[in-house]
């Protein structure tokens, strides 16, 4: 299928523009098929899949490769059916990168071979290069080809900073990137990266070209199972570096399931700035609040307070309680209750590891209470924990996960450096589900939509 310039606009309107709304999880999954109702695909179709190839294989099968692992279902389900697979997807954000790794363990996962083309798209004119079909024509049905790093290619990010107001000019040069997708290798397209929630071509645009489009059986799973039980979690904790985890708890919070709201890092900082405003005091967060940092991630500006003035005044109107840092690490390792000017908090200090296995036992008696499952999801880690001397907030706080488990909590932890920081201080076993995309699990719970269900929902329909 062809796409217009004129299309593409409406469809970029959707992604990023003026007509871009969220219909939710639950619409998403009713709206979208999944691989195993692509039954009328014959044997021998081409079948585009956006890989979760986003990995770095160890030395043996197990190692550094869970994402490569979670495709083989439906990596599986296209060769049983006689699909020829033409995988493609990014690794890392460097373009130099490559996935000649990647489509070894790939072959060793799926038993079968993977070959690799290297170069397979033209800058200059953007058009896939005839070695494509070259290749194509040669394969047999059930045979697995893998397009090299999708990133090394500038068509790979064209939206990744583009605002509404970009859509007009680059509608023609998208629809027909799209173009040459649908026209040079198939119409088929799955979609099997979970994790890959960025504006990337190949899982937002190239969609738009395309007759028949599913979810894989990964994401489905994902999507259906684990995320869509976090949608009733009672409990959430938060933190990070980035005060954009506001937009996930406001509409987290909007949903009228949560009731109990532990925070740290710059989300919690922002919040206790805006509890002392609502009070008619101040509250100073050091760099984070200097327009000289402006351009740093962890900067506060104001109306990033106002919103967590509204959160708080909102979530407690609802009786939901927020249980926030009392004490700091800062960024010469000292101890202490405030924050001062140029001076920056980097990890929660021993009272407020000590107030926040408190408030677990106070939340664990409150669950005993209810008539349901208590959940909690817990997302980010306390500080850069990466260094020593800031890595006993959040090594500390781990136990509290497995005794959340003991007491018959639901754990979910959000992936990302959440799920690193628990294998590292814990043990994986202490959530009842750990995610593998941190970025993908904020936005399916919070306000924004993934790029990707968008994508997949308007082709679908």
């Amino acid at each position: 299928m062809q796409v217009a310039g004129q299309k593409m606009q409406a469809w970029l309107n959707r992604l990023i523009g003026s007509e871009k709304q969220n219909l939710g999880l639950r619409a998403y999954l009713e709206r979208i098929p999944r691989v195993s109702d692509l039954t009328d695909v014959p044997s021998g179709t081409v079948v585009l899949v956006r890989g979760d190839l986003d990995a770095k294989p160890g030395a043996k099968l197990g190692e550094g490769d869970i994402r490569l692992r979670s495709m083989k279902e439906t990596l599986q389900i296209g060769r049983d059916r006689g699909w020829i697979q033409v995988i493609f997807g990014h690794i890392g954000r460097d373009p130099q990168l490559s996935l000649e790794k990647v489509g070894k363990r790939l072959s060793e996962i799926m038993g079968c071979p993977v070959r690799l083309i290297s170069d397979w798209f033209d800058h200059a004119t953007e058009t896939i290069l005839p070695e494509v079909k070259a290749v194509l024509a040669e394969a047999k049905p059930g045979d697995l080809i893998l397009l090299e790093n999708t990133r090394k290619y500038d068509m790979e990010r064209i939206l990744w900073k583009a605002k509404a107001a970009d859509i007009p000019k680059l509608a023609d040069r998208l629809a027909k990137i799209a173009n040459e997708f649908s026209s040079k290798i198939g119409t088929v397209y799955v979609h099997e990266a979970f994790s890959a929630g960025s504006l990337d071509t190949s899982s937002v645009v190239v969609p738009a070209a395309m007759d028949k489009v599913a979810l894989g059986e990964y994401s489905y799973g994902e999507f259906a199972g684990p995320l869509t039980v976090c949608l009733n979690a009672q409990l959430v904790i938060s933190s990070g570096l980035k005060i954009d985890k506001l937009d996930d708890l406001e509409a987290m919070i909007n949903r009228g399931r949560i009731r109990w709201v532990f925070s740290a890092g710059s989300l919690a900082v922002g919040l206790i700035k805006a509890a002392a405003q609502l009070e008619g005091r101040d509250f100073c967060i050091g760099v984070a609040e200097d327009p000289a940092h402006a351009d740093k991630p962890y900067y506060i500006p104001q109306d990033r307070i106002d919103q967590a003035k509204r959160i708080l005044a909102d979530g407690k109107a609802k009786g939901i309680q927020f249980v926030m840092p009392v004490d700091f690490v800062l960024q010469d390792g000292r101890v202490s209750t405030t924050i001062g000017p140029g001076e920056q908090q980097l990890d929660v200090g021993p009272a407020t590891v000590e107030l926040f296995e408190q408030k677990i036992g106070e939340f664990i008696e409150w669950a005993k209470r209810l008539n349901e499952p208590a959940v909690a999801f817990h997302n980010g880690v306390f500080g850069k924990f990466e260094e020593s001397q800031f890595e006993g907030g959040t090594r500390r706080f781990m136990k509290q996960l497995k005794r959340l488990k003991d007491a018959g909590v639901q754990v979910f932890v959000g992936g990302g450096e959440g799920g690193k920081a628990l294998e590292k201080y814990g043990d994986s076993a202490w959530g009842v589900y750990n995610f593998t995309a941190g970025g993908t699990v904020l936005n399916a719970l919070g306000s924004d939509p993934v790029p990707f269900l968008v994508a997949l929902e308007l082709a679908a329909q």
